[in-house]
């Protein structure tokens, strides 16, 4: 017999393509694929089951199938059409729910969860790179990286009262994707037609390719019972190599309209509650500081290397989105122009 797989978040893009891919493993038998919405892609052989994770009907769920490996992605920066306050219910309550129910099950042995980089928050004082230890020089307060500091909470005392559980936390940098749909906060606001940003600064960026996302979701999800150890902890994913926020909106050709910082909060709460994007002060700290993650525990406990470094996982998508306002060939040929002015 194989695994019972039950993955939450399966109404979704993400969620969707990693019911059909964890399926075709060898070892996995079933999967259960659970999300409070009806999925708008085809699940394959995978039985769906509609429940909302802030029910205690999870519990139910979990002990009809079995279950014995839990993949949870239901926590989210973006959700087309659901206001702030219930993306959170669904992030915090949700997983709050999902892990006391994991907790009660005799069947589970293994859960990895969908977190985020975002959870390091982002400030002038932080090293040039950081490692799953830290640093925390200003936590987050607000949006959605406030919700991964709070599931992770939760997740580290599910840890130590089953520790018979193999417990993986995956902590991505911004997923991007060719595909449709925003995932992630960055996602979200590279749809935007202009870019706001923060008046002089140009941040490093990271990003992690929707591909290489659902790889290294499988690859825990998927691990012998005999190899838990090497599954068991929290690991950065991202691609190799950095890209500046001037360079990203250059290659979309975005223009882009730098604020002053409290002009820019001010903004940010107007798009917020436009539905534009999560866009808290959390994003802003991002959109000026930036921040760049080590994989090294990534690549050596588990032995994955991203297929997509960032540059190339930043082409594929602005590729998909198709050209901006302005032409990146001559917004580069203009730069590249102005430097060699500048040149003595």
């Amino acid at each position: 017999m194989g695994s019972v797989v039950l993955v939450t978040g399966a109404g979704r893009r993400l969620g969707a393509r990693f019911v059909r891919a964890v399926q075709e493993d060898p070892a996995v038998d079933r999967v259960v694929a659970v999300d409070a919405a009806a999925p708008a892609q085809p699940l394959g052989r995978a039985q769906f089951v509609r429940a909302d994770l802030r029910q205690p009907v999870i519990a139910r769920v979990l002990a009809e199938h079995a279950v014995d490996t839990v993949v949870h992605l239901d926590v989210t920066g973006t959700a087309p059409g659901v206001p702030r306050a219930g993306v959170k219910e669904t992030n915090v309550i949700g997983s709050l729910q999902l892990l006391g129910a994991c907790q009660k099950s005799p069947w589970v042995r293994r859960l990895v969860v969908k977190s985020s980089t975002a959870v390091y928050g982002s400030a002038a004082r932080d090293p040039a790179v950081v490692d799953e230890a830290g640093p925390h020089h200003a936590p987050p307060h607000s949006g959605f990286a406030k919700d991964v500091g709070e599931v992770e909470n939760y997740v580290r005392g599910f840890a130590r009262r089953r520790p018979d559980v193999a417990v993986g936390v995956l902590r991505f940098a911004g997923i991007l994707g060719p595909g449709p749909g925003a995932e992630s906060p960055f996602a979200a606001y590279f749809a935007l037609p202009v870019l706001p940003t923060v008046l002089g600064h140009d941040p490093r960026l990271q990003f992690v390719h929707e591909d290489d996302a659902l790889a290294v979701l499988r690859l825990l999800a998927c691990l012998p019972e005999s190899a838990s150890a090497r599954g068991n902890g929290t690991y950065n994913v991202a691609g190799e190599g950095v890209l500046l926020l001037s360079q990203c909106a250059r290659r979309l050709g975005r223009p882009t309209v730098a604020l002053l910082p409290p002009v820019a909060r001010w903004a940010g709460a107007a798009l917020r509650g436009a539905g534009l994007g999560d866009f808290s002060p959390e994003q802003w700290r991002m959109l000026t500081h930036g921040r760049v993650v080590a994989t090294d525990r990534l690549r050596e406990d588990l032995g994955f290397t991203p297929a997509y470094g960032t540059a190339e996982t930043f082409a594929d998508y602005a590729r998909a989105r198709g050209p901006g306002l302005l032409p990146p060939a001559l917004v580069g040929a203009v730069v590249d122009r102005l430097a060699q002015l500048r040149t003595p």
